[in-house]
Formats: structure tokens, C-alpha cells, sequence
């Protein structure tokens, strides 16, 4: 059998859990996940952008909020369960949100080979980049994907002060040598918009990032934004409307 077919098939026979990770609480930036961008609740451009994908074998909001429930149901996407509190605090890790619903579908005989994290803070994130990090993971028969894209400035340019701010060294030798952006390697950073890994080895090891056969999907840095901060959000609405107005 081709090997375009075999992950065809591939494909079509995984069984894919979304999740979409949204609590009440935000320090940052209080309610971000229910706030409107571009006259949408944030969240919501991450459910729909789930749901046009059809490799998804199911998609859940887990949250602890009911005004978070709620925009999820008028989405099409009726929320199974409450998040329990002790899954909803500051210190709830991404893993304990993945334990509690994979532990909810298996009491009711649903099993899935890959979960897929989906931040509603990245709304510019679209069907087609999930689309291509699931066809990465299968081209590639990796065990997690995880996105990416090109950092802004490159971090051999950075280094540490100490309480001097003495500039002695803050530049390595092969930096000084070539000045030019352009004679540097490519640096890429986490952008948070997709991570997808095999639900066994996630849960044995605890992190989407496996001890072995993880891959990098590469997205544009417009369409990377994660909103943390107020700065954030205005970015990403400036970013929509150009992108809408296309």
C-alpha cells in the first residue's frame, strides 16, 4: 500500500478528542475568554474553527463557567460537564484538564488514539492550520505535533543583566562576528495554538512534549497571536478586521 494511502486511511480511522481549555478565572485579563473580538466571543472563534474540521471526532469546552457553557451551546457545541474547582485554580495544569475528560468519556465507552489542545487565546488559528498539523502528524506518523512559528527577533541577540547591567559579554563571539539579522540561523518559538499528541503516551508522560518523534508545525506569525494582555486582544482585533476585510 502507497504511503499516501496508508495515512489517508490513517486519517480517517483516528479517533480525535478536542479539547478547549476555558476557565472563568484571569488575572491578566478578567473574562477574556467570553469577551468580545470582532463581535464575537473569543472562544468562539476557536470552536468554530474546530468545527469546520471534520477529523475531529468530538470537541469539548471544559470550563467552570456557565456564561462560558452557554456560548459554547449557542455555538452548536452543548457542554457535557462542569469543570470541578480543583481543576479551575491557578495552579490546574493542562494535564489535569485532559485526565478529568478523558476519565469522563471513557466512564461512557469512548476512547481516543490522539487529543488535540485548542487555546481559545489563539483565535486567529484556523480550520485549515488544524486541518495541516493532523495531516503533518500522519505524514510524518508522529506521536505529537505542536505549533510553531518564526520568532520576532533572534534570541542570540538576548542575554541576561546582572545587577551591574554591565554589557560585558552579552553578545557571544560568532554574533559579534556576523552583525547582519540575516547571516543568523532561524529561531522558532511555541506560539500556542496547536499541540496533538497520542493520548497514550500523553498521559504516561504528562506533557505534550514526547521524549521522542514530536514535530513542529510551522504557522505565520499574524496568525500567532496568544492574548494574555489588553495589548494582546487589540492586536488580535486589528488583525481579524484586515484579515475579514480580504
Amino acid at each position: 500500500m502507497a504511503k499516501c494511502e496508508k495515512n489517508n486511511q490513517q486519517q480517517q480511522s483516528a479517533k480525535i478528542l478536542a479539547i478547549i481549555p476555558a476557565r472563568a478565572g484571569s488575572k491578566r485579563l478578567p473574562g477574556k475568554n467570553s469577551k468580545l473580538l470582532y463581535n464575537k466571543p473569543l472562544i468562539q472563534w476557536t470552536i468554530e474553527a474546530a468545527q469546520g474540521c471534520v477529523q475531529l471526532t468530538d470537541i469539548v469546552v471544559s470550563t467552570d463557567s456557565v456564561a462560558i457553557a452557554n456560548i459554547a451551546a449557542d455555538c452548536g457545541l452543548p457542554v457535557p460537564f462542569m469543570r470541578p474547582k480543583v481543576y479551575a485554580g491557578d495552579k490546574s495544569t493542562a494535564i489535569d484538564v485532559i485526565e478529568h475528560a478523558i476519565e469522563f468519556f471513557a466512564a461512557q465507552q469512548k476512547h481516543y488514539d490522539y487529543v488535540l489542545w485548542l487555546q481559545p487565546t489563539s483565535p486567529l488559528r484556523t480550520t485549515e492550520d488544524i486541518n495541516a498539523a493532523i495531516a503533518t502528524l500522519m505524514a510524518k506518523e508522529a506521536d505529537a505535533v505542536i505549533s510553531v512559528c518564526p520568532c520576532d527577533h533572534s534570541p542570540l541577540w538576548s542575554n541576561t543583566l546582572d545587577e551591574t547591567a554591565s554589557m560585558d559579554n552579552f553578545l557571544s563571539p560568532f554574533v559579534k562576528n556576523n552583525p547582519r539579522s540575516q547571516a543568523l540561523p532561524d529561531y522558532y518559538r511555541l506560539n500556542g495554538a496547536i499541540y496533538l499528541a497520542k493520548t497514550a503516551q500523553l498521559l504516561q508522560e504528562k506533557s505534550f512534549f514526547l521524549t521522542q518523534n514530536v514535530f513542529a508545525y510551522q504557522m505565520a506569525k499574524e496568525s500567532s497571536i496568544d492574548i494574555d494582555s489588553r495589548l494582546d486582544f487589540t492586536l488580535a482585533e486589528l488583525l481579524l478586521t484586515e484579515r475579514l476585510r480580504r
